[in-house]
């Protein structure tokens, strides 16, 4: 089934443009039992609605974010970057203020 997908970037593109990379789920604590890092490794919740997933834009920008889609109906409520991997902001040019 195709879809469209809304790239932060790049704007509305056909769902093949992009790799699903799978549900975000949280990171274990610092350092992890074998059991924490088991069940972050392989186990996902695989819900039937609303869930939060990360996606690659690998037709087009390089751009890897975060989707909010419906699985029942591939609806996309909407799509973000991680304040994690947004850029940082660049220095204004010129001389400095102080």
């Amino acid at each position: 089934m195709s879809f469209l997908l809304t790239c932060p970037h790049c704007g509305p593109r056909d769902v093949n443009e992009f790799k699903f990379q799978g549900e975000v789920n949280r990171r274990p604590a610092s350092p992890p039992t074998l059991r924490e890092l088991g069940e972050y490794l392989h186990f996902r919740d695989n819900v039937a609605g609303p869930q939060r997933e990360w996606w690659y834009h690998r037709a087009g920008c390089g751009l890897w974010f975060v989707a909010e889609r419906d699985t029942r109906t591939n609806e996309v409520a909407r799509t973000d970057v991680p304040p994690t991997l947004r850029p940082a902001p660049r220095p204004p040019d010129g001389p400095s203020a102080a």
